[in-house]
């Protein structure tokens, strides 16, 4: 075995062991949705939405798309694995299709959680908004997303995906 084998092996049994508190999937997923969302936010200010925000312009129209896209994203990853333990596992029958009804229920999971991270949303709008005006509009929102991620887990832990 060489040293860099066991090495890599040793970073995945951390890895491993890390995926098991709720709260650090959390923050990866998280993670996975900054990066969503500070993509989504530079190619709407800088080609999507330019003409009507310009480049010294605040980015109104490309933080809510990125905000709404990041959201799903982040709905979908903390449904398939965050909270994985809590979603009913009956979702799909024995054919593989979805009964009726689940359309409905997810529906309703995502209109839970959007409500559940409304706080956090209008937190991350407004507060990359103002700190826009001292610092550059992308490092505002990473600001942002990190002071809103605490509202948001506490609120979908305790109310969209909670125990049953």
């Amino acid at each position: 075995m060489t040293p860099a084998l066991s090495l890599q092996q040793r970073v995945f049994a951390w890895v491993e062991w890390l995926k098991t508190f709720r709260y650090i999937k959390f923050g990866l997923v998280g993670a996975s949705g900054t990066v969503v969302n500070l993509v989504v936010l530079r190619l709407g200010h800088e080609y999507v939405f330019q003409s009507i925000e310009g480049n010294g312009g605040k980015p109104y129209a490309s933080l809510a798309l990125a905000i709404a896209v990041a959201t799903l994203n982040n709905f979908t990853w903390n449904r398939l694995w965050t909270w994985s333990d809590r979603v009913q596992s009956g979702d799909m029958d024995l054919s593989g299709t979805a009964p009726s009804g689940t359309l409905q229920k997810l529906a309703g999971q995502l209109g839970k959680y959007a409500m559940a991270s409304w706080f956090g949303i209008a937190l991350q709008y407004g507060l990359t908004l103002w700190l826009a005006h001292w610092l550059h509009y992308m490092l505002a929102n990473v600001i942002a997303i990190v002071v809103a991620s605490v509202s948001n887990y506490l609120a979908n832990d305790r109310w969209t995906f909670r125990k049953r």
